[in-house]
């Protein structure tokens, strides 16, 4: 890739750039809170399935003597 080349690459990216249409204030924040929630939501799910199948496990190695 020569120097001109690099510099067409840049002025397209700018180009594109300038095509974007960005959130506004308002929408970045709600979009934010969004997925915040969605990611606590899925933690305590997952967590509470991981604290269920380690409590399976615990019950099967007590129940037949591998612990």
């Amino acid at each position: 890739m020569n120097g001109n080349a690099v510099v067409q690459f840049f002025k397209e990216v700018r180009t594109e750039l300038g095509k974007v249409v960005w959130p506004t204030w308002n929408e970045l924040v709600g979009s934010t809170i969004i997925v915040l929630i969605i990611v606590v939501a899925f933690s305590l799910y997952l967590g509470a399935i991981d604290y269920v199948l380690a409590m399976a496990a615990d019950w099967v190695f007590v129940r037949f003597g591998m612990r």
